[in-house]
């Protein structure tokens, strides 16, 4: 029995752009290769594609919200080039050295919960992608899938905290849409 999520959670940087720490200019928008793609088949599966995403340089005075936005945007418009849409975007940005903690950090599930009442989604039919655990992370929380997607960024902590959760892992967000969409056998956890 195939499971195909109702929504899809990405976070963005290292997951769908290269994660250039702090992004302020457009300009420094890359796509990682094959992620407009992938994001286009989950469209046309009619899939809602949700980006959460920390953004702790606006707590830390290294970028202002206007600059996520205009990033935001920018990413909105390559991957309408691509025939690809995010359907909505949700970003946190706190840090917890400034401010203090929050429930919207992740792995905080506030940005989660909030999206699913939105799109009036059970947490159990949902999945959740990212490079990082903490994207990760809230599978195990709330419910639905982890699949991880291994980046520059990913530590060995991430990767054994993802085998713990009972998370799985893909070499690229292709091959967890794939995944999702029933086309592949899910990959082993690590």
């Amino acid at each position: 029995m195939n499971w195909i999520p109702a929504a899809v959670f990405l976070d963005r940087d290292g997951t769908i752009i290269e994660d250039v720490h702090f992004i302020r200019s457009p300009a420094q928008v890359r796509a990682i290769p094959g992620a407009p793609t992938a994001i286009g088949r989950l469209n046309r599966a009619g899939i809602p594609v949700i980006v959460v995403t920390n953004q702790s340089g606006i707590a830390r005075g290294l970028v202002t919200t206007d600059d996520y936005e205009a990033v935001r945007a920018h990413l909105d418009a390559l991957l309408a080039d691509a025939g690809a849409h995010i359907d909505e975007s949700y970003f946190c940005p706190h840090h917890p050295d400034v401010g203090g903690p929050c429930d919207c950090r992740k792995p905080g599930t506030k940005l989660f919960e909030d999206a699913m009442r939105h799109f009036a989604l059970q947490p159990d039919e949902v999945a959740y992608i990212g490079d990082r655990w903490r994207d990760v992370a809230p599978a195990r929380a709330l419910g639905g899938r982890g699949i991880l997607i291994p980046s520059a960024m990913t530590t060995a902590a991430d990767l054994q905290k993802t085998a713990a959760d009972s998370a799985l892992v893909a070499p690229t967000l292709g091959a967890a849409v794939e995944v999702l969409l029933g086309l592949t056998a899910p990959v082993a956890t690590r």
